[in-house]
C-alpha cells in the first residue's frame, strides 16, 4: 500500500525528489507546500498534490504518514520538530542540520517520538561504483590502503547573493563542505568507518560577497587509524574525485557531469621503475537504485528497523563539517563528537 506524504519545497531538487517518489511507486503525495506558486502549479499537475498555505496547513493535512522536507538547511531541524511532535515520519534532504545543538536536540526528539528520520544523502548501499569500489577495498585487491584524497568542488558560491542564508556562516558552517561535502564525508564513512578527528584549514576571502569558507582542506582521521583529506572548493569549477592509494595498487575515480557518468581507473603496483599503467574498472549499473533511500524510508516505516541513509549518518557527515570549522577557527586538531554516543 503506498504512503500518504505531503512535500515542503517541491521545486529544484524538491521536484527531483518527487520524481524518485514517483520512480519508486511507494508513495502518493497527497499535499504540497512552496513559497513559488509556479512550482505549486507544477506539482499539481505532476503529482495532483493539493496546494497549501503554510506548514501548519500541511502537517495538519488528513491521513498522511510522513513529511518530505526538500527546503534549505537552515530549516531543517524546526521543520523536522514540528513534524516529529504530530507523529508524523520524515524524509529530510541533507544537510541534516546547522549546528552541533540541533543535532542533540532531532535525537532527543527521534528517541521521544519514535518516528523514523531519513535523510536524502546518496544510498551507497545501492549505488554500482560505490559498491564496487567498497569490493575492491575489502577485497585485499589494493592491498592495505595508506591514504586517500577527496576533492568535491563546483562554483556554486559565485551565484550566492547577499542576504542569502548560504552566504551565512551560522547557517552555512564551511560552506561547500557544508553544501557538498557532507555528501563526501558520508561516502568516505560507508567505505572506512567513523570519523573521529579532524584538521582543516579554511579561507573566506575569496568571495566578497559571503561570510562562508570558499575554500576547506580538511586532514580526517578514522577510528581504524586511516588518515585521508577531503577538500571542498566553492568558488571553482565542476570537480569531485576521489583517489585511494592502497600497498598493491590505487584506485581512481572521476565523477563527471551526470551525462557523462563516472570513469574509474585501477594502477596497479609495479617494479621499482617501471612504468605503471592505469587499467578501466567495470562495474555493473544495473545495481544502481536511485530510488533506493526512499525505499529504505518506505520499509522502515511499514516494517520498523532504521532506514539507510539514516538520521544518526546524516548527523555523523554534519558532526564533522561543525569540527572542521572549530579547527579552521581555532588552528587545533577537533575530536569529532559521535551522534550515537549522545545520552
Amino acid at each position: 500500500m503506498k504512503m500518504k506524504v505531503a512535500q515542503i519545497g517541491v521545486a529544484n531538487f524538491g521536484a527531483r525528489r518527487r520524481e524518485i517518489m514517483r520512480d519508486s511507486g511507494l508513495f502518493n503525495l497527497i499535499a504540497a507546500y512552496d513559497l513559488n506558486p509556479e512550482a505549486l502549479k507544477q506539482c499539481e499537475a505532476e503529482d495532483g498534490a493539493k496546494p497549501v498555505d503554510s506548514y501548519a496547513e500541511l502537517l495538519a493535512t488528513p491521513d498522511i504518514e510522513a513529511v518530505v522536507i526538500s527546503t534549505g538547511a537552515k530549516f531543517h531541524s524546526e521543520q523536522i520538530i514540528q513534524a516529529a511532535e504530530k507523529g508524523l515520519h520524515v524524509f529530510v534532504e541533507k544537510p541534516l542540520c546547522s549546528t552541533p545543538e540541533e543535532i542533540k536536540t532531532l535525537i532527543e526528539v527521534q528517541r521521544k517520538t519514535g518516528v523514523v528520520i531519513g535523510l536524502g544523502h546518496n544510498d551507497h548501499s545501492h549505488d554500482a561504483k560505490s559498491i564496487r569500489t567498497r569490493d575492491l577495498i575489502e577485497s585485499g585487491e589494493l592491498g592495505t590502503i595508506a591514504t586517500f584524497e577527496k576533492t568535491t568542488c563546483h562554483s556554486g558560491g559565485l551565484q550566492i547573493k547577499p542576504g542569502d542564508w548560504r552566504g551565512d556562516p551560522a547557517k552555512n558552517p564551511g560552506g561547500m563542505l557544508f553544501q557538498c561535502g557532507v555528501h563526501g564525508l558520508h561516502e568516505l564513512m560507508f567505505y572506512f568507518g567513523p570519523i573521529t578527528d579532524v584538521s582543516c584549514i579554511m579561507r573566506y576571502d575569496v568571495n566578497s560577497v559571503t561570510g562562508t569558507a570558499d575554500v576547506a582542506l580538511c586532514h580526517l582521521i578514522f577510528a581504524s587509524g586511516l588518515v585521508g583529506t577531503l577538500n571542498a572548493y566553492h568558488v571553482s569549477p565542476y570537480r569531485h574525485t576521489l583517489d585511494i592509494f592502497g600497498t598493491k595498487a590505487n584506485l581512481y575515480r572521476d565523477e563527471r557531469f551526470f551525462d557523462e557518468g563516472t570513469q574509474m581507473h585501477i594502477q596497479c603496483a609495479g617494479k621499482s621503475g617501471a612504468k605503471e599503467l592505469k587499467e578501466a574498472v567495470e562495474f555493473d549499473e544495473s545495481l544502481t537504485d536511485v530510488c533506493g533511500g526512499m525505499r529504505s524510508f518506505y520499509q522502515a516505516v511499514r516494517e520498523g528497523g532504521t532506514p539507510y541513509p539514516s538520521l544518526i549518518d546524516g548527523a555523523r557527515a554534519v558532526a564533522v563539517v561543525f569540527a572542521a570549522e572549530q579547527s579552521a577557527r581555532t588552528g587545533q586538531i577537533v575530536k569529532v563528537e559521535q551522534p550515537e554516543l549522545i545520552s
